[in-house]
C-alpha cells in the first residue's frame, strides 16, 4: 500500500512530466529517495478528459524504478497512445490523471479463481496477448466470462472463447489505483 505522500508524489511526477514534455519536448529529470518509489514495479497511467478515456499506456512488469515508470508512461499516455491524437497544451488543464501501480503477475490455471474488480488479467496465446486492468470490469459491469471474452477478442485478437483453451495462458495481478479526482 502506498502512503498518501507517495501517491501525491507520483501524481505530481506524472503531471510535471507531461507539462515539461508539452513545453520543451524534453523528458523531465526527477530525483527520488523514497525506497518504495525506487522499487521496480509495473504501472499504468490513464488520462481522462470530461470522464472519457484520453490515453492509457503502461508496463505490466517494472523496467526500472516506479517513479520513472510513472514519468515515462505519463508521456506515453499523453503523446503516444495510438488511439488518440497527441495531447495539446490547451487540453492539459482538462485532463485528470489516474495511476495504477501493479503487483507482479502470477500464472492462473483456473479462470474461476479470477475475481472481477480485484484482478487484472493478461491473456497470451502464441504471439497474441492482451491485458485488462482490474477496474475495466467495474467500469463496464461485465461478468467474468464477458471480461475474459472481451479481453481475448478485443485486446488480444484471439477468438472470444480462447481463454477456455488449455494452451492459452492467463496471468492475474492486482493494482492500487488512485488519481487526482
Amino acid at each position: 500500500m502506498l502512503t498518501e505522500t507517495q501517491r501525491n508524489r507520483l501524481l505530481q511526477i506524472a503531471r510535471q512530466a507531461i507539462e515539461e514534455y508539452l513545453s520543451s519536448g524534453k523528458i523531465k529529470e526527477f530525483r527520488e529517495n523514497d525506497p518504495f518509489l525506487l522499487e521496480e514495479k509495473g504501472a499504468f497511467v490513464t488520462l481522462r478528459k470530461a470522464g472519457e478515456l484520453r490515453g492509457c499506456i503502461g508496463n505490466i512488469i517494472g523496467r526500472g524504478p516506479l517513479y520513472l515508470t510513472v514519468r515515462d508512461m505519463s508521456i506515453e499516455s499523453a503523446f503516444r497512445d495510438p488511439r488518440f491524437n497527441p495531447l495539446a497544451a490547451d487540453e492539459l488543464k482538462e485532463v485528470d490523471i489516474e495511476i495504477s501501480v501493479l503487483s507482479k503477475p502470477e500464472r492462473e490455471f483456473n479462470p474461476e479463481n479470477i475475481i472481477i474488480g480485484k484482478h487484472g488479467v493478461i491473456v497470451k496465446k502464441g504471439f497474441n496477448s492482451g491485458v485488462f486492468l482490474p477496474q475495466v470490469a467495474d467500469e463496464t459491469g461485465w461478468s467474468r466470462e464477458e471480461f475474459l471474452s472481451c479481453l481475448c477478442s478485443h485486446k488480444a485478437g484471439l477468438p472470444k472463447d480462447a481463454w477456455k483453451d488449455k494452451n492459452t495462458e492467463l496471468y492475474t495481478f492486482t493494482a492500487e489505483v488512485f488519481g487526482e479526482k
